[in-house]
């Protein structure tokens, strides 16, 4: 029971899960005001607007800057954990998200043209993998500021 006592007074662990489930929040509420359609996916969902990685990793690298300090050897790693994974969401996925959509429209154009591809609408490639980088600062803003907001509600965790 200790365990679960320490882990929801823990202001790292909290910050992070904080920026990540706002961000899901969000997105999911953007997107709905955007398509007027809800679509409980976005609640879990990877890509979009904000991102809800930089807002993990950002929520993490400030809580960890804020309890230990910017000299030591934890911020560095959580800064540097942080930057893979935003650049990750930057590079590699959001090209992912780009191929799958291209992808995705020569199928469609198949099926048009009366060519049977075996797949169905559900089969589909993910389109919302990356994300754009106004997404990506956006979740990193949303990450600081959860951060802070822990950090200064909850009694620094012994070091």
């Amino acid at each position: 029971m200790e365990f679960f006592t320490e882990l929801i007074h823990n202001p790292i662990i909290l910050s992070a899960a904080g920026g990540w489930f706002v961000a899901q929040i969000s997105k999911t509420i953007l997107h709905t005001v955007m398509t007027r359609n809800f679509d409980a996916e976005r609640l879990v969902g990877t890509g979009g607007m904000p991102s809800s990685h930089s807002a993990t990793v950002c929520g993490l690298a400030t809580a960890v800057c804020y309890q230990y300090g910017a000299g030591g050897v934890e911020f560095a790693l959580a800064a540097a954990f942080a930057m893979i994974v935003m650049y990750d969401a930057l590079g590699v996925r959001r090209q992912a998200g780009k191929q799958a959509s291209v992808l995705n429209e020569m199928i469609d154009t198949i099926s048009k043209m009366g060519i049977d591809t075996d797949i169905s609408a559900e089969d589909k490639l993910k389109e919302f993998v990356g994300h754009s980088p106004i997404q990506v600062a956006v979740g990193a803003i949303v990450g600081i500021l959860i951060a802070l907001l822990v950090c200064n509600l909850l009694p620094a965790m012994p070091v």
